[in-house]
């Protein structure tokens, strides 16, 4: 009975040390004067232990305030360091409370004998694509205005991963004597070359950075706006005739960078998990201009999958459907993007402060811009933070993971491993003590180098 009582009291002090260091964190961000010196990396441990600023402060005197911790590792994040923070995904369940707090509003039921066909509607191009869903595809573009649907035709697909796919089968020649390259401005999506080159096809290859791009011929270069990993808006970097522009629009929304105005390309992608925050629906649906492309996009799906789930397509529907809703009749949440723009923006203060008090890393810098939909100005706020990790360290994913911090690698991006993508759209409690942990690096190696004495 002891123990158990012991035990219980461990976790307790945890969860309220953890709530205290997240609340003074907070608090000092708001303050008129706040001001955090930027530190740089130092050799000498003793040195980078008394390097103090705002938040540090507050950090340590909570940290003295908290029994000590019954380890043989003791470390200053109030986890004692010990959980392992996942952030190389960007599995997007921040979105999860906006969800919970709707309530039912997006329930659906779905009897039996519905959606039992495979055909939604056999005379529409797209024969697969259930109206409904249709409808408020159109309806949540012309509410948001970050994307023209006039003149295009909407395939949908099995998240854009099989758009993508889809789109690749759809422009490639298939008389061609070699395979139409496939370029993207590095660093870029590390699905691409992936994604591109896993089935070998001899219809169309992987060819790295378009910035470095200099073949004669034919090619399809992917622009991902905003940029997943950097965040920056992007326009085409080939300087050359023959290209073919695919614009993966899956960040482009009002909760992770300014709507300028409605884009309107030839093929555009767009998917749910981002916007929404419901990957597990597993839907995406891409904007066509040319009608031959959207009909070979669809035979591939065709081949592929024989279509594309009913059900999925039917709850996705709902949930648009609750989405333009929140945005025309705002609850005290506000809508779901107002809700997610909110929460985008404090993530991002919490981890630039950390960063700043690292002293050991760097991030991407914007600018402000005008947003249409919100109705104010402010800088991009991606989904995922481009990480630098400043000299002598070289491997910045292998660094963080010394402190179990999980992020992906810069080489995977076309980059220097110098960078590492992290995602910004976990749940509370992870990015807390992650943005914690990141804050007291320098603590927590000193403290790991004197238990080791070296």
């Amino acid at each position: 009975m002891a123990m158990f009582f012991n035990i219980f009291s461990l976790k307790n002090l945890l969860v309220l040390s953890l709530a205290l260091n997240v609340s003074l964190v907070l608090r000092v961000l708001y303050e008129k004067d706040f001001e955090v010196n930027n530190g740089r990396f130092v050799d000498n441990q003793k040195d980078a232990l008394t390097t103090t600023d705002s938040v540090l402060s507050e950090a340590r005197a909570t940290q003295r305030a908290r029994p000590s911790m019954p380890s043989s590792s003791s470390t200053v994040d109030s986890d004692g360091g010990d959980t392992i923070i996942n952030l190389d995904h960007g599995d997007p369940t921040m979105y999860e409370s906006f969800w919970q707090q709707a309530g039912d509003k997006s329930t659906i039921v779905i009897p039996g004998w519905q959606s039992m066909s495979y055909f939604s509607d056999a005379g529409s191009l797209c024969w697969f694509l259930e109206p409904e869903f249709a409808k408020e595809i159109i309806r949540l573009h012309k509410t948001v205005g970050n994307a023209v649907t006039e003149d295009h035709y909407i395939v949908v697909g099995t998240g854009s991963t099989q758009l993508y796919q889809a789109v690749l089968y759809a422009l490639s020649p298939q008389d061609a004597v070699e395979p139409l390259s496939v370029v993207s401005a590095a660093p870029y999506y590390s699905s691409y070359p992936l994604i591109t080159d896993c089935l070998k096809s001899g219809l169309y290859k992987w060819a790295g950075d378009a910035r470095s791009f200099n073949k004669e011929g034919p090619f399809i270069e992917l622009v991902t706006s905003p940029n997943n990993p950097d965040g920056y808006v992007r326009q085409s970097v080939v300087n050359k005739s023959g290209g073919i522009l695919v614009h993966d629009l899956a960040y482009y929304w009002p909760q992770y960078t300014p709507i300028a105005s409605a884009a309107n390309h030839d093929i555009m992608l767009f998917t749910v998990s981002k916007s929404t925050g419901h990957a597990g629906m597993r839907i995406g649906w891409a904007l066509v201009k040319d009608e031959e492309v959207a009909k070979k996009m669809v035979k591939f799906v065709e081949l592929n999958t024989i279509g594309v789930s009913k059900d999925s397509q039917l709850r996705a529907a709902k949930v648009l459907q609750v989405v333009i809703h929140s945005c025309r009749y705002p609850t005290s949440l506000g809508s779901l993007f107002d809700f997610a723009a909110h929460l985008m923006e404090e993530r991002w203060k919490l981890l630039n402060a950390a960063v700043r008090q690292s002293g050991l890393f760097t991030l991407p810098e914007f600018s402000p811009g005008s947003c249409s939909f919100l109705n104010k100005s402010f800088p991009p706020q991606p989904a995922f933070a481009w990480l630098k990790c400043q000299e002598p360290m070289e491997d910045c994913e292998g660094f963080l993971r010394s402190n179990n911090i999980i992020t992906r690698s810069g080489k995977h991006f076309g980059v220097s491993p110098q960078y590492v993508r992290i995602s910004m759209l976990d749940r509370d409690e992870n990015f807390y003590i992650f943005v914690e942990r990141l804050s007291t690096i320098h603590q927590r190696q000193s403290v790991q180098l004197g238990e080791t004495g070296e």
